[in-house]
C-alpha cells in the first residue's frame, strides 16, 4: 500500500537548467504565479517578463506562487527584442510557442543535450508577435485533439517545458 507523503517529507534539490522563459505582457498575476511554481518544479534558471506584466511583490502572485517567487530568478525587460539577441548571442537557441504555418509539433523534438534554451510564450489574447517569431531559432505547438486551438498559458507552459527538459537530460 502506498502513502502519500507530506510537504516537508520532500528532499529539496535544487537544480536549474539552461533554460529560460520570455513572458510578454502577461496581465494575469494568477498565471504569473503559476509561472514561478511551474519554474521551481521543473528547473526552469530564469524567467524574463516585459511590458505591463504585473511583478513580485504581489500577493495574488505570492499565492498562486505558493512563495516560490521568493526562489526562481526574474527579470523585467524593457527591451524584449535586445534581450532575446542577447541570449542569442549567448548561445541560447530561441523556440517559440506558437500555431504556425512553420510550427513543429512538440513530439518532434529532437535531442537537446548540452543546448540552451529560452522559450517565448504569447501574450494571453494575442499569441506571440511576429516579431519573435521571425528571430526564433524553432517554433514549435503542442497538437490539440479538440475544437479548441489553444490552452491556458501557464497549461500549455507546463506541456512544452516538460517536453523540451526531457531532451535536455
Amino acid at each position: 500500500m502506498s502513502t502519500q507523503l507530506k510537504h516537508e517529507d520532500h528532499q529539496e534539490e535544487i537544480k536549474r537548467f539552461p533554460f529560460h522563459l520570455f513572458i510578454p505582457n502577461l496581465s494575469s498575476p494568477y498565471n504569473i504565479g503559476g509561472l514561478f511554481r511551474l519554474a521551481d518544479a521543473l528547473g526552469i534558471g530564469r524567467l524574463y517578463f516585459s511590458g505591463e506584466t504585473p511583478l513580485p511583490p504581489n500577493s495574488k502572485i505570492k499565492k498562486t506562487s505558493r512563495s516560490t517567487e521568493q526562489v526562481v530568478p526574474f527579470e523585467h525587460v524593457i527591451d524584449p527584442l535586445a534581450l532575446l539577441q542577447t541570449l542569442k548571442e549567448a548561445g541560447f537557441k530561441i523556440y517559440c510557442l506558437e500555431i504556425c504555418d512553420q510550427s513543429m509539433d512538440l513530439e518532434g523534438l529532437p535531442s537537446l543535450k548540452e543546448e540552451k534554451i529560452c522559450l517565448v510564450l504569447g501574450e494571453e489574447n494575442k499569441g506571440v508577435s511576429q516579431e519573435f517569431l521571425d528571430l526564433a531559432d524553432a517554433i514549435y505547438h503542442i497538437k490539440m485533439q479538440g475544437k479548441n486551438s489553444s490552452m491556458n498559458v501557464v497549461s500549455a507552459c507546463a506541456i512544452a517545458c516538460y517536453a523540451l527538459i526531457n531532451k535536455m537530460k
